[in-house]
């Protein structure tokens, strides 16, 4: 068998493996569009009903008004944007320190920072709670926002990963030409390290828009509600009405999807890449 020839047979049986593991992942998902636009009647019907007859697509409308759905819309959209700003601010400047610049107790502080991630949240969130109710901000959205400013460990070690990957050459020739720190940073290696700065940004969308358990614990005002305490009441209140529930669902899932879609090829480049081409 030529080379060529077994290259491309070993590609065929890697796609399709890639197709079959990906069917398990959409199947979820298409099942909860599908029960979004059922009537009751046909949710649980045997054998399931894959295409809804009749669409019921009343269930999205009634759906927003069981619940000050747009409220929570604003809230969670409000905290999300703040907390993934704040994230694409200070990350890449800290990592870049770490991956950079020469200063006493570096390696100290980036061993810190790694090993910061081996916590588990269940065991800073009491302390974390007493110290923003101290200061008062329980039942606001400030520790949801906030903590984001000073830096997410997981993010400034995969940003300092790229960072570590380009060329000190180009920081020497901008030094060179009388360029500050913070200019080489800002303007030559900030612009190269794209890819990295909105793969974490992603992944900080991601995390804020779907977390239940920060806005449960600080969040006391139900004006101040995000979606996935919207979600949670919705099915606390009715919980039988499914096509309902998954109609919520749906309108929270999709942000999520539509943002990777367009921003797939980018994310993957920060995951994979480590220097420039």
């Amino acid at each position: 068998m030529q080379p060529k020839m077994k290259r491309n047979i070993q590609r065929t049986i890697a796609q399709i493996c890639l197709i079959l593991a990906s069917v398990f992942f959409i199947i979820p998902f298409l099942w909860m569009v599908s029960t979004s636009l059922k009537p009751i009647t046909q949710v649980f019907t045997f054998p399931p009903e894959w295409i809804p007859n009749p669409f019921q697509w009343s269930n999205y409308v009634d759906a927003t008004q069981y619940i000050p759905f747009f409220t929570y819309l604003k809230n969670t959209t409000l905290i999300t944007v703040l907390s993934t700003l704040g994230v694409i601010l200070s990350c890449p400047l800290v990592a870049y320190s770490f991956a950079k610049l020469e200063w006493k107790g570096r390696n100290v502080m980036f061993a810190i920072t790694i090993a910061v991630m081996m916590i588990p949240m269940q065991v800073t969130m009491i302390p974390l709670f007493l110290l923003f109710n101290k200061i008062g901000w329980v039942g606001t959205p400030l520790p949801l926002i906030v903590p984001a400013f000073f830096g997410v460990p997981f993010s400034i070690f995969l940003m300092r990963q790229f960072f570590m990957g380009l060329p000190d050459t180009l920081r020497d020739a901008a030094k060179i030409d009388g360029a500050s720190e913070f200019r080489i940073y800002w303007q030559i290696m900030l612009p190269l390290a794209k890819p990295a700065v909105l793969a974490i940004g992603l992944f900080q969308f991601m995390n804020v828009w779907t977390d239940f358990i920060g806005p449960l614990l600080y969040l006391t005002d139900e004006t101040q509600y995000t979606l996935s305490l919207g979600l949670q009441q919705f099915q606390s209140q009715k919980g039988t009405e499914w096509g309902l529930m998954m109609a919520v669902s749906t309108m929270m899932t999709l942000p999520i999807i539509i943002l990777f879609f367009f921003m797939q090829r980018t994310f993957i480049q920060g995951i994979t890449f480590s220097g420039i081409k």
